[in-house]
């Protein structure tokens, strides 16, 4: 480790998509993110959820990357917007049907609240299909807002929606 770098910031990503072909756009977007934003430390596996928000919807798959990063929670921010673009996302419908999206769930311990990001994710943990993901990478992260761990936040999580672990990928 050089020790003229500052240390990089933990940063938690979920990729979700239910267009085309959503294995292929995640691998693309992992790329993207770690030439973009930062070291790619672990992907989770792709699990096969059920559309949440709207329903009437194909299912979607959804990823974690755990990623070190330099960059500010905004930087962050910009660039993934960017990367999403750069695939193909459109913005037509809230909680639609999409080719791509990439939440910034956790940065750090962070607690963040501004017109255009909120860390934690404010509805991580209501959402069976972001927790599973996440909690498969580090059960033990500790939600700073609401004091529990990633994987107490998945056993007591009130979405009845179908999360099924489809890939395991290489860390």
């Amino acid at each position: 480790m050089n020790p003229s770098l500052p240390t990089p910031h933990q940063l938690y990503l979920l990729l979700g998509a239910n267009l085309g072909d959503c294995a292929g756009t995640f691998r693309r977007a992992a790329t993207l993110v770690a030439r973009r934003v930062g070291a790619v430390v672990a992907q989770s596996a792709h699990y096969q959820t059920a559309p949440w928000g709207v329903t009437d919807q194909p299912a979607y798959l959804n990823q974690v990357l755990w990623v070190e990063t330099h960059l500010s929670p905004l930087a962050v921010l910009a660039q993934t917007q960017a990367i999403e673009a750069e695939l193909g996302r459109v913005r037509a419908e809230k909680w639609g049907a999409r080719l791509i999206d990439v939440d910034l769930l956790f940065y750090d311990d962070l607690v963040l609240d501004s017109p255009t990001l909120t860390i934690p994710h404010p509805l991580l943990h209501e959402r069976r299909f972001t927790l599973a993901p996440l909690s498969e990478l580090n059960p033990d992260l500790w939600h700073p807002l609401l004091n529990q761990s990633v994987g107490t936040l998945l056993a007591t999580c009130p979405d009845p929606g179908a999360v099924v672990k489809v890939l395991t990928t290489s860390r």
